[in-house]
């Protein structure tokens, strides 16, 4: 292939491949069926990829909200320039994915995307199944870890920002919202019954800022967050809001739960000035299945730095390159 358009690939990070030509990385937008839905999926190929040979594989989950041409596509074409076959897929209800109604977000279904990408990409052309690795960004970093708890296909895991989602829907954003726990669940149960009934389907987490209510947010994260998704890295397929009634699934779910069973080598990386850092510091001593595990904080960044500023990237494929290349 010689400066082969890709159709159907809309990437919105920095050094995207713009053309497949032959002997570089090539992207291939995929679509698989998963419960019934259409997964759309990125897969990466490395340099001078003959399918004829065995390549280790590695599932890329991006961050809640997130799309696989953001983030999740940057770290996927990363790796690719590494040696390994990867693939990073919309999750269902969200993106490119199908599903209905739209922007559902509920832990099971993220998980099962998981499991999901592990079934595609082991059956691709050249994937040696015996080396598949695991890598989640944000919220993809929390479900991950549950995913890597049970399905042992996935040699090894790693996380990147780790966003526990259920902690943070359930207790709010460092734990400042645990007054209104039991009223936000009423809320959630009441749209559910309005959900089921036919009526209007409500959304948590839409809202459409100026600049100056960004700034205004009480957390960096957040700040940056919505800096990333609608003005630097803005994605059509890109969005904060999820159905109201997810939250029945959410706020009983953890990202923690049972991670003892986690027993492959576990690499945990995050910015050391992210106000999300805590959550991969409570999950980290949990993980007791795993004696080769790391927590390692990249210098001065936070958390959304960390998905596209050029020297947090650099320093974080810096752990994840040695890392699945001994692990896979």
């Amino acid at each position: 292939m010689n400066d082969t358009k890709i159709s159907d690939f809309t990437p919105v990070y920095r050094g995207a491949i713009t053309a497949n030509e032959s002997g570089k990385v090539n992207v291939h937008p995929v679509t698989y069926k998963l419960h019934g839905l259409d997964i759309a999926a990125n897969v990466y190929t490395p340099a001078g990829y003959d399918p004829s040979q065995k390549y280790p594989a590695i599932a890329v989950a991006h961050p809640n909200g997130g799309v696989k041409e953001q983030t999740a596509g940057l770290y996927a074409q990363h790796l690719a320039e590494q040696g390994y076959i990867t693939i990073t897929a919309d999750a269902s209800y969200q993106g490119a994915s199908g599903g209905e109604p739209r922007s559902v977000d509920k832990p099971s279904n993220r998980i099962e995307d998981i499991h999901g990408m592990a079934d595609f990409i082991t059956q691709y052309p050249g994937v040696d199944a015996r080396r598949l690795g695991l890598f989640g960004i944000c919220g993809g970093g929390g479900y991950s870890l549950a995913a890597a708890k049970t399905d042992k296909r996935f040699k090894s895991v790693a996380t990147l920002s780790m966003f526990n989602s259920g902690r943070v829907r359930r207790n709010g954003f460092a734990d400042s919202a645990l007054d209104s726990i039991q009223q936000r669940l009423r809320q959630a149960s009441e749209a559910r019954a309005q959900e089921v009934a036919g009526g209007k389907i409500l959304y948590a987490g839409d809202a459409d800022m100026t600049d100056e209510q960004i700034a205004a947010l009480p957390f960096e994260m957040y700040r940056e967050g919505y800096m990333y998704y609608w003005r630097t890295h803005a994605h059509t397929g890109s969005t904060f809001k999820y159905t109201m009634s997810s939250l029945l699934d959410l706020m009983r779910w953890d990202a923690t739960d049972q991670i003892e069973l986690i027993d492959q080598p576990l690499l945990m990386i995050a910015g050391s000035k992210a106000d999300s850092l805590h959550m991969s510091e409570d999950a980290f001593p949990k993980a007791t299945g795993t004696e080769d595990k790391e927590l390692f904080l990249i210098e001065g960044a936070s958390h959304i730095q960390t998905y596209w500023v050029p020297e947090y990237v650099a320093a974080a494929m810096g752990k994840l390159t040695p890392f699945f290349a001994r692990t896979l």
